[in-house]
């Protein structure tokens, strides 16, 4: 484990706030809805660690970054939250920008708890430092590749940018799919236009096309075009990212919007904290909670507890993520190592493929769990 590079991490002792850092994208072109969600579960899950009590009779204070999805910005915060003396940086949404921040604490020595990202590769090598509540990429879209395959669909069509986390996306996709009679071809957007990527669609005989792009563009244009060619009728839009989750998908696309599955890191049914939970974050953001809301707030359930129980001190933190055991509104959090995966990984998350249901596109439908 690397040294800290500062005593700023040391136990309090003047009753002052244990400060947590919290990185989320809230201005463009960060994902500024998921943004907003992450950040509401966790200031719920302070405010009610403060109303129980804080830690040791500290109040918890956040300390917000705004990364607007960009790696550099993240790991520019990240310097100035270890200056700040914070105990530990939690938070981020973007799995490129989450690898930026991650690498750097493992660097400054500062304990990371990544709420949302999914990209397996958190760091270049096994860190210490570093833990992660959203399930690896490899787990979520090998359960969306096997829903494609219990659906009879083989032929398979991206619609992808050039992103690391895209191309990781896509390889976990044909490894898995491969072997089981299933083919994947891939279209670049960036050189495509959505009229010319559903000519393409046609001349493959896709029966799926998987989202692997931004949103709202080139995303929207994408779905308005295939969903507006009868050429492509039966074809089936999928975005395993999760894009459909937020209500600015059912906003920019109406009608369209609906019966396209993603990828959801739900229970089918809450618990009886994940429902209360859920009332509360329903009235704080006027609207029904994501999953990355539940994410936010599970993030800063677990530093709590290894607050508590191991204090403040940067090392002390680190060093306790395999002895966390804590409820969250999704299931009991236990972090453990996961071949491949060089951070300590709750294994797993609950997973699910939903969609908005053409009746009623409020309403989402669960098609697959795994």
């Amino acid at each position: 484990m690397n040294a800290p590079s500062s005593p700023s991490g040391a136990a309090r002792t003047d009753g002052s706030p244990v400060r947590i850092g919290a990185l989320v994208p809230l201005g463009r072109p960060g994902w500024i809805e998921a943004g907003r969600h992450l950040l509401a579960g966790m200031e719920l899950a302070v405010r009610e660690v403060n109303d129980a009590g804080g830690i040791v009779g500290k109040p918890v204070e956040l300390v917000v970054r705004d990364t607007a999805a960009d790696p550099q910005r993240a790991a520019t915060a990240v310097d100035e939250l270890e200056r700040l003396g914070v105990a530990a940086v939690a938070g981020e949404y973007h799995s490129v920008v989450a690898r930026a921040a991650a690498a750097r604490a493992d660097a400054l020595g500062v304990p990371f708890l990544c709420s949302s990202a999914v990209l397996d590769s958190l760091t270049e090598r096994p860190t210490e430092w570093v833990a992660r509540l959203a399930p690896a990429q490899s787990h979520g879209w090998q359960v969306y590749a096997d829903f494609l395959l219990d659906a009879g669909h083989r032929h398979i069509a991206l619609a992808a940018q050039p992103s690391v986390y895209w191309a990781s996306g896509a390889r976990i996709l044909r490894d898995h799919l491969a072997p089981r009679g299933g083919t994947v071809v891939e279209f670049d957007m960036n050189a495509l236009t959505p009229a010319a990527l559903c000519d393409a669609l046609v001349d493959h005989r896709a029966t799926a096309l998987l989202l692997l792009v931004g949103h709202p563009e080139p995303a929207v244009s994408i779905v308005k075009a295939v969903r507006h060619d009868r050429r492509l009728a039966e074809v089936l839009i999928g975005a395993p990212a999760g894009q459909p989750e937020f209500a600015e998908w059912a906003t920019s696309l109406g009608g369209d919007s609906a019966a396209i599955p993603f990828l959801r890191y739900l229970p089918e049914r809450l618990g009886p904290l994940g429902a209360r939970v859920e009332t509360a974050l329903r009235e704080r953001l006027a609207e029904a909670p994501s999953f990355v809301a539940f994410e936010g707030y599970d993030t800063i359930i677990a530093l709590a507890a290894v607050l508590r129980s191991r204090g403040t001190e940067r090392p002390r933190i680190a060093e306790s993520w395999p002895s966390v055991e804590v409820e969250g509104t999704r299931g009991q959090i236990r972090f453990s190592r996961v071949p491949g995966i060089g951070v300590w990984q709750w294994a797993w998350a609950p997973v699910q493929v939903v969609d908005r249901d053409p009746a009623a596109p409020d309403r989402f439908r669960i098609l697959h769990s795994g």
